[in-house]
């Protein structure tokens, strides 16, 4: 009896490997789709001050850098509440003037962030006296700073797309308020009340989210695209081996079910996500977590969804590993943006 059950374990096990291994060779296959149709598409970057800043840069140098050097067509740009409004009613808009300005030299286009979330840790940012406030005091001084930023950057034909926080509704991570969707349609509906020339874009995870709560309340969705990650509560690195054609089956149901006018990447993965500040680790852990060739296939896999624009999420950590000594990110970045230029 004991045999039988011990021969009866052992199939059970091999059953589930050979699952596993069938699922696996499925999605390794899968992963060589090409739903592009061979469309070239479009591809973009995301700037952060503030991230600029934490890697111990000169941001001002480094996003004149990424102009000059990169040509971006179109460049998603952050406002961050906590520095533009500190105090309130008090509105500081030197940095965010200088970077719209400059942008707007170099011919680029500009997504401009806006809300309460926005990208690059930790997420939330907003000022300490907002998060004082009770609930609906906190709704409306956030209503007022979102018209104050449309009407400062609304004559702007620069600016065509207003993003309305970033991945409002995962509570993964950040340090952040619990999501709340009535807050958050509360002020799509004051973007678009204070302009409603331009479209509005909302952003959500490709690989944490079911798009659900997202889905139909913007024109625009953006996904995030992400393969090597540290996941913080395993405390190991995760890799996604979700297929580029299941990003695009996603899309036509937003579009053609829920009536969203555009699904495109918002933030393709092109910088490690390390267990730690990046800036702690040596270069060569920093390329251990996430090498070359995986940027290049994080790259091909992207284009395989058939979805543009592409907006990089990376830029600031290129630029970086540019000026201590290791300049390959950056030249492969100059290498895809001046093939569309």
């Amino acid at each position: 009896m004991k045999n039988k059950k011990i021969v009866i374990f052992l199939k059970v096990i091999l059953i589930i490997i050979f699952v596993v291994v069938v699922v696996a060779i499925g999605l390794l296959l899968a992963n060589n789709i090409d739903m592009s149709g061979g469309k070239k598409p479009v591809f973009g970057l995301t700037f952060s001050e503030d991230y600029t800043k934490s890697l111990g840069l000169n941001w001002q140098e480094a996003y004149s850098a990424t102009l000059n050097d990169l040509h971006p067509q179109t460049i998603r740009l952050v406002a961050y509440w906590n520095e533009i409004e500190s105090s309130p009613n008090n509105f500081f808009w030197n940095d965010l003037d200088w970077q719209v300005k400059e942008a707007s030299k170099k011919n680029s286009k500009i997504i401009l962030a806006i809300g309460e979330r926005v990208p690059r840790w930790p997420e939330c940012h907003i000022p300490n006296w907002a998060s004082q406030l009770s609930k609906q005091d906190f709704q409306n001084s956030l209503d007022a700073y979102l018209k104050e930023i449309v009407n400062h950057y609304k004559n702007n034909p620069d600016i065509i797309v207003w993003q309305v926080e970033n991945e409002p509704l995962l509570s993964v991570f950040g340090d952040c308020p619990p999501p709340d969707i009535n807050l958050l349609k509360n002020e799509i509906a004051v973007v678009k009340a204070s302009d409603p020339s331009r479209p509005v874009m909302m952003t959500d995870s490709g690989e944490l989210s079911l798009w659900l709560g997202t889905d139909g309340l913007a024109d625009i969705l953006g996904t995030s695209f992400y393969r090597i990650v540290w996941d913080p509560h395993l405390g190991w690195v995760t890799h996604y081996f979700i297929p580029p054609v299941f990003y695009t089956i996603r899309a036509w149901i937003a579009e053609h079910i829920f009536g969203v006018k555009e699904v495109v990447i918002s933030e393709l993965q092109a910088e490690p996500w390390a267990p730690q500040s990046i800036t702690s680790e040596s270069l060569s852990q920093q390329t251990a977590h996430f090498t070359l060739q995986d940027f290049q296939n994080n790259i091909t896999l992207a284009k395989r969804t058939g979805l543009s624009p592409i907006y990089f999420w990376g830029a600031e950590w290129w630029y970086y590993r540019k000026i201590h000594g290791d300049d390959s990110w950056w030249s492969l970045a100059e290498k895809i943006f001046n093939q569309q230029n």
